[in-house]
């Protein structure tokens, strides 16, 4: 008697559902966590700027930045924005640009030099606390970051007034959360002000999402490892040495604590001499998390060759006339050094003539 025929049952394939479920997963609570991170940070200030706003602080404050913004040819609020950035955080400019969103009249040139100025200079108290401990001066880095941010800002706004490059206007209603009318003030002001933030929360979640996907494409893909080995060359071009180019191409593209980190932990095995370190540290501090932080600024509508490759190229142009101006100096220093010592063994030659 024969067994009974068993039909055939091929083996289940291993699904794709599964791996793409954890990564959805894994994806929503990174978005979750970065956007509790983010909102620790952007709501407080939202929150400062809309009761500085119905106490009339923004305008006092408008006028009193109002010079010296227009030198630049920015309008006042942009002060208060790049105030909060460089004081507190991008995040919290993010938030002071979305508190401040129904006051704003700017152009795209405008608004790409705002945020180059932002790129430049942001975090500076806790940013510049790294590049101290990494080893350069904050004084000097400080300065560098802010200068540089001013003068690129002057420089793209001079270039749009005379060609009328980037001269449309930019609607900022988005950023508010609907259609900006009236502003309205008392009790009406923060019931609209309460609805519109929580739009606009929902808009950055939003973002947040994308920017992380789009960072992991980036990654699977070997771009970022590509990008990074672009990067190398031309970190030795602006005058950097070969040992500290990596660590710097990291700091580069993911940010000044990952690369200040990097660069703390290789100076103390390397002994890297100050002007490697200084030179290093200063392109870190004018151009560090390409990736992230100018996502950040094209998705409020930046111009990508304002934010990222002009903004690349002047801290190539600054620290390759640093690297050149450090080798000067060093090299005055030994000469006046020579000359030091070989004064006494003249004057012990003279004396021992007469």
């Amino acid at each position: 008697m024969t067994a009974p025929h068993m039909p055939f049952v091929p083996p289940k394939k291993p699904g794709t559902s599964r791996p793409m479920h954890r990564y959805f997963l894994n994806l929503l609570n990174r978005s979750q966590r970065l956007f509790i991170t983010l909102i620790k940070v952007m709501l407080p200030v939202m929150i400062i700027v809309r009761i500085a706003d119905e106490f009339g602080a923004v305008a006092f404050a408008s006028d009193l930045l109002s010079p010296i913004m227009s030198l630049i040819g920015l309008p006042p609020e942009a002060g208060l924005i790049w105030a909060t950035c460089a004081l507190v955080s991008m995040y919290g400019a993010v938030g002071a640009f979305i508190g401040l969103s129904a006051h704003l009249d700017m152009t795209a040139a405008q608004l790409s030099a705002l945020c180059a100025m932002m790129l430049f200079a942001h975090g500076l108290p806790v940013e510049q606390a790294i590049v101290k401990r990494a080893g350069a001066s904050l004084i000097a880095t400080t300065a560098l970051r802010l200068g540089a941010a001013v003068f690129y800002a002057a420089l793209v706004t001079w270039i749009s007034n005379t060609t009328g490059w980037l001269s449309e206007p930019v609607d900022f209603s988005w950023m508010a959360g609907g259609e900006t009318t009236v502003v309205a003030t008392g009790m009406d002001g923060w019931v609209e002000w309460t609805i519109q933030t929580i739009k606009s929360l929902v808009v950055t979640f939003g973002v947040i999402v994308g920017l992380l996907v789009l960072l992991d494409i980036l990654d699977k893909t070997g771009i970022t490892e590509r990008i990074t080995r672009g990067m190398m060359p031309i970190l030795r071009i602006s005058g950097l040495s070969r040992d500290v180019a990596p660590v710097t191409t990291i700091g580069v593209l993911l940010g000044l604590t990952y690369g200040g980190a990097l660069i703390i932990d290789e100076a103390r095995k390397k002994n890297f001499p100050p002007r490697t370190l200084f030179l290093s540290l200063a392109w870190l501090s004018l151009s560090h998390s390409l990736i992230e932080d100018t996502a950040i600024m094209l998705a409020l509508g930046a111009d990508i060759w304002i934010v990222l490759v002009g903004r690349v190229i002047l801290t190539l142009l600054i620290i390759a006339a640093l690297a050149r101006l450090t080798l000067l100096i060093i090299a005055a220093l030994a000469r006046l050094t020579l000359r030091w010592q070989r004064e006494p063994e003249q004057l012990a030659t003279d004396s021992a003539s007469s």
